[in-house]
Protein backbone atom coordinates (compact mmCIF):
# COMPACT_ATOMS: atom_id res chain seq x y z
CA UNK A 1 0.00 0.00 0.00
CA UNK A 2 1.22 3.49 -0.86
CA UNK A 3 1.41 5.88 2.11
CA UNK A 4 3.06 9.00 0.65
CA UNK A 5 -0.22 10.92 0.49
CA UNK A 6 -0.87 10.02 4.13
CA UNK A 7 2.51 11.43 5.18
CA UNK A 8 1.77 14.63 3.29
CA UNK A 9 -1.60 14.92 5.03
CA UNK A 10 0.06 14.35 8.39
CA UNK A 11 2.57 17.09 7.56
CA UNK A 12 -0.35 19.46 7.05
CA UNK A 13 -2.05 18.39 10.27
CA UNK A 14 1.24 18.66 12.14
CA UNK A 15 1.81 22.16 10.80
CA UNK A 16 -1.69 23.17 11.86
CA UNK A 17 -1.36 21.81 15.39
CA UNK A 18 2.17 23.16 15.78
CA UNK A 19 0.98 26.62 14.78
CA UNK A 20 -1.96 26.43 17.21
CA UNK A 21 0.37 25.37 20.02
CA UNK A 22 2.80 28.18 19.23
CA UNK A 23 -0.02 30.74 19.04
CA UNK A 24 -1.53 29.50 22.31
CA UNK A 25 1.78 30.10 24.07
CA UNK A 26 1.80 33.72 22.92
CA UNK A 27 -1.87 34.61 23.11
CA UNK A 28 -3.92 33.44 26.09
CA UNK A 29 -7.19 34.04 24.22
CA UNK A 30 -6.39 31.14 21.87
CA UNK A 31 -8.00 27.86 23.02
CA UNK A 32 -5.86 25.29 21.25
CA UNK A 33 -8.12 22.33 22.02
CA UNK A 34 -11.31 23.96 20.73
CA UNK A 35 -9.68 25.27 17.57
CA UNK A 36 -8.00 21.92 16.90
CA UNK A 37 -11.33 20.12 17.21
CA UNK A 38 -12.94 22.55 14.77
CA UNK A 39 -10.08 22.22 12.30
CA UNK A 40 -9.75 18.43 12.38
CA UNK A 41 -13.52 17.91 12.10
CA UNK A 42 -13.81 20.35 9.21
CA UNK A 43 -10.83 18.72 7.49
CA UNK A 44 -12.24 15.21 7.83
CA UNK A 45 -15.65 16.23 6.49
CA UNK A 46 -14.06 18.19 3.66
CA UNK A 47 -11.92 15.20 2.71
CA UNK A 48 -14.97 12.91 2.67
CA UNK A 49 -17.02 15.32 0.58
CA UNK A 50 -14.15 15.85 -1.84
CA UNK A 51 -13.73 12.11 -2.27
CA UNK A 52 -17.45 11.57 -2.93
CA UNK A 53 -17.52 14.37 -5.51
CA UNK A 54 -14.44 12.93 -7.24
CA UNK A 55 -16.13 9.53 -7.42
CA UNK A 56 -19.31 11.03 -8.86
CA UNK A 57 -17.36 12.98 -11.46
CA UNK A 58 -15.55 9.78 -12.39
CA UNK A 59 -18.82 7.92 -12.87
CA UNK A 60 -18.46 5.77 -9.73
CA UNK A 61 -21.52 5.27 -7.53
CA UNK A 62 -20.39 5.80 -3.89
CA UNK A 63 -23.34 3.78 -2.56
CA UNK A 64 -22.42 0.65 -4.50
CA UNK A 65 -18.64 1.11 -4.13
CA UNK A 66 -18.29 2.00 -0.45
CA UNK A 67 -14.77 0.62 -0.33
CA UNK A 68 -13.62 3.19 -2.90
CA UNK A 69 -14.38 5.97 -0.41
CA UNK A 70 -11.21 5.00 1.44
CA UNK A 71 -9.01 5.22 -1.67
CA UNK A 72 -8.21 8.87 -1.14
CA UNK A 73 -5.10 8.65 -3.29
CA UNK A 74 -7.38 7.78 -6.21
CA UNK A 75 -8.60 11.36 -6.26
CA UNK A 76 -10.24 14.11 -4.19
CA UNK A 77 -12.07 17.08 -5.62
CA UNK A 78 -10.13 19.88 -3.93
CA UNK A 79 -12.70 22.59 -4.60
CA UNK A 80 -15.55 20.58 -3.06
CA UNK A 81 -13.32 19.57 -0.15
CA UNK A 82 -12.29 23.16 0.56
CA UNK A 83 -15.82 24.57 0.38
CA UNK A 84 -17.16 21.80 2.61
CA UNK A 85 -14.37 22.28 5.16
CA UNK A 86 -14.96 26.05 5.31
CA UNK A 87 -18.71 25.60 5.78
CA UNK A 88 -18.24 23.02 8.54
CA UNK A 89 -15.67 25.22 10.31
CA UNK A 90 -18.06 28.18 10.15
CA UNK A 91 -20.91 26.06 11.53
CA UNK A 92 -18.83 24.66 14.39
CA UNK A 93 -17.62 28.15 15.33
CA UNK A 94 -21.06 29.76 14.90
CA UNK A 95 -21.44 30.86 18.54
CA UNK A 96 -18.41 33.11 18.27
CA UNK A 97 -17.91 32.95 14.53
CA UNK A 98 -15.48 35.67 13.55
CA UNK A 99 -13.34 35.59 16.68
CA UNK A 100 -12.94 31.82 16.39
CA UNK A 101 -12.16 31.94 12.69
CA UNK A 102 -9.69 34.78 13.23
CA UNK A 103 -7.86 32.67 15.80
CA UNK A 104 -7.89 29.55 13.62
CA UNK A 105 -7.11 31.11 10.23
CA UNK A 106 -3.35 31.80 10.64
CA UNK A 107 -2.80 28.24 11.87
CA UNK A 108 -4.83 26.91 8.93
CA UNK A 109 -2.53 28.80 6.55
CA UNK A 110 0.49 27.19 8.24
CA UNK A 111 -1.23 23.80 7.95
CA UNK A 112 -1.64 24.41 4.23
CA UNK A 113 2.08 25.18 4.12
CA UNK A 114 2.74 21.81 5.74
CA UNK A 115 0.63 20.07 3.11
CA UNK A 116 2.63 21.70 0.31
CA UNK A 117 5.91 20.80 2.03
CA UNK A 118 4.60 17.22 2.10
CA UNK A 119 5.53 17.09 -1.59
CA UNK A 120 8.89 15.85 -0.31
CA UNK A 121 7.17 12.61 0.72
CA UNK A 122 5.28 12.33 -2.58
CA UNK A 123 8.21 13.29 -4.82
CA UNK A 124 5.98 15.96 -6.34
CA UNK A 125 7.71 19.26 -5.56
CA UNK A 126 8.96 20.25 -8.99
CA UNK A 127 7.49 22.51 -11.64
CA UNK A 128 8.84 24.23 -14.73
CA UNK A 129 12.51 23.99 -15.82
CA UNK A 130 14.97 26.30 -14.08
CA UNK A 131 18.72 26.83 -13.89
CA UNK A 132 18.62 28.48 -10.46
CA UNK A 133 21.11 27.12 -7.88
CA UNK A 134 18.37 25.59 -5.72
CA UNK A 135 16.57 23.85 -8.58
CA UNK A 136 16.89 20.08 -8.83
CA UNK A 137 15.97 17.28 -11.22
CA UNK A 138 13.71 14.28 -10.96
CA UNK A 139 15.54 10.94 -10.67
CA UNK A 140 16.63 9.84 -14.13
CA UNK A 141 16.34 13.34 -15.63
CA UNK A 142 18.98 15.98 -16.39
CA UNK A 143 16.47 18.87 -16.41
CA UNK A 144 16.48 20.87 -13.19
CA UNK A 145 13.18 22.40 -12.14
CA UNK A 146 11.69 24.92 -9.73
CA UNK A 147 10.66 23.38 -6.38
CA UNK A 148 7.36 25.22 -6.77
CA UNK A 149 5.57 23.38 -3.97
CA UNK A 150 8.28 24.48 -1.55
CA UNK A 151 7.90 28.06 -2.78
CA UNK A 152 4.22 27.84 -1.90
CA UNK A 153 5.02 26.26 1.47
CA UNK A 154 7.48 29.01 2.42
CA UNK A 155 5.11 31.75 1.28
CA UNK A 156 2.21 30.31 3.26
CA UNK A 157 4.38 29.80 6.34
CA UNK A 158 5.46 33.44 6.24
CA UNK A 159 1.87 34.50 5.60
CA UNK A 160 0.59 32.56 8.62
CA UNK A 161 3.16 34.18 10.89
CA UNK A 162 2.36 37.68 9.60
CA UNK A 163 -1.37 37.09 9.98
CA UNK A 164 -0.92 36.01 13.59
CA UNK A 165 1.15 39.12 14.33
CA UNK A 166 -1.44 41.26 12.58
CA UNK A 167 -4.24 39.74 14.67
CA UNK A 168 -2.45 40.74 17.86
CA UNK A 169 -2.25 44.36 16.69
CA UNK A 170 -5.60 44.62 14.92
CA UNK A 171 -8.16 42.30 16.52
CA UNK A 172 -11.24 43.51 14.57
CA UNK A 173 -13.47 40.46 14.14
CA UNK A 174 -13.34 38.92 10.67
CA UNK A 175 -10.37 40.82 9.28
CA UNK A 176 -7.73 38.12 9.79
CA UNK A 177 -10.07 35.36 8.58
CA UNK A 178 -10.68 37.28 5.36
CA UNK A 179 -7.01 38.08 4.84
CA UNK A 180 -6.07 34.45 5.46
CA UNK A 181 -8.43 33.24 2.75
CA UNK A 182 -7.08 35.88 0.38
CA UNK A 183 -3.45 35.02 1.16
CA UNK A 184 -4.01 31.31 0.50
CA UNK A 185 -5.62 32.07 -2.87
CA UNK A 186 -2.91 34.59 -3.72
CA UNK A 187 -0.06 32.20 -2.99
CA UNK A 188 -1.58 29.44 -5.11
CA UNK A 189 -2.28 31.88 -7.93
CA UNK A 190 1.22 33.38 -7.74
CA UNK A 191 2.90 29.97 -8.03
CA UNK A 192 0.60 28.68 -10.77
CA UNK A 193 2.87 29.85 -13.67
CA UNK A 194 5.71 27.71 -12.25
CA UNK A 195 3.66 24.51 -12.20
CA UNK A 196 4.18 21.88 -14.93
CA UNK A 197 0.86 22.60 -16.66
CA UNK A 198 0.15 26.32 -16.84
CA UNK A 199 -3.33 27.22 -15.59
CA UNK A 200 -4.19 23.55 -15.04
CA UNK A 201 -5.34 24.24 -11.49
CA UNK A 202 -8.65 25.82 -10.43
CA UNK A 203 -7.38 29.32 -11.18
CA UNK A 204 -10.80 30.94 -11.03
CA UNK A 205 -11.32 29.53 -7.55
CA UNK A 206 -8.01 31.03 -6.43
CA UNK A 207 -9.14 34.40 -7.79
CA UNK A 208 -12.51 33.99 -6.07
CA UNK A 209 -10.77 33.25 -2.76
CA UNK A 210 -8.75 36.46 -3.08
CA UNK A 211 -11.83 38.53 -3.90
CA UNK A 212 -14.02 37.02 -1.17
CA UNK A 213 -11.24 37.21 1.41
CA UNK A 214 -10.42 40.85 0.70
CA UNK A 215 -14.12 41.73 0.60
CA UNK A 216 -14.64 40.08 4.00
CA UNK A 217 -11.68 41.96 5.46
CA UNK A 218 -12.94 45.30 4.12
CA UNK A 219 -16.46 44.76 5.48
CA UNK A 220 -15.08 43.64 8.85
CA UNK A 221 -12.82 46.70 9.01
CA UNK A 222 -15.73 49.03 8.32
CA UNK A 223 -17.88 47.30 10.91
CA UNK A 224 -15.10 47.61 13.46
CA UNK A 225 -14.64 51.30 12.65
CA UNK A 226 -18.40 51.90 12.93
CA UNK A 227 -18.52 50.26 16.36
CA UNK A 228 -15.68 52.44 17.57
CA UNK A 229 -17.42 55.50 16.17
CA UNK A 230 -20.69 54.60 17.88
CA UNK A 231 -19.16 54.25 21.32
CA UNK A 232 -20.70 56.88 23.60
CA UNK A 233 -18.37 59.57 24.88
CA UNK A 234 -18.31 59.70 28.68
CA UNK A 235 -19.78 62.84 30.24
CA UNK A 236 -17.21 65.27 31.56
Amino acid sequence: MEFTLLWAALAGAGGLYGALWWMGRRDTTVCVRDLWEIAITAGAVGLAVGRVVAMLRGGVNPFTHLGDLLLVRAGVDTVAATVAALLVAAWLARRDLFDQLDALAPAAVVGLAGWHAGCLFRDACLGTPSSLPWAWAQPGSDITRHPVELYAALGLLLGGWLLFRFRLRYPAAGVVAGLSLASAGLMRLATEPLRPSLLAGPVWWYAAAIAIGLGTAVVATRRGSARVGDDPTPLQ
